[in-house]
């Protein structure tokens, strides 16, 4: 949809020639819809550590509520 924001959550490793043998790219075909969207979340250096924060945050809250 032209004009949507796009966060692409996901990962997938993709073999290819460099020289570790593999890249890293989301779910979304980001080349096709680079230019239609208003927005968009890169795949590698995206939404990653805003998931990893949210999952500590979780984490210690889970524990907070536990040893009550």
């Amino acid at each position: 949809k032209d004009g949507a924001v796009i966060i692409d959550v996901g990962i997938t490793r993709v073999d290819d020639d460099s020289e570790k043998g593999y890249k890293l790219m989301g779910d979304v075909d980001f080349d096709n819809v680079k230019d239609k969207v208003s927005w968009i979340t890169p795949v590698p250096g995206g939404v990653g550590p805003m998931t990893r924060a949210m999952l500590l945050k979780n984490t210690l809250l889970a524990y907070k509520n536990n040893t009550k």
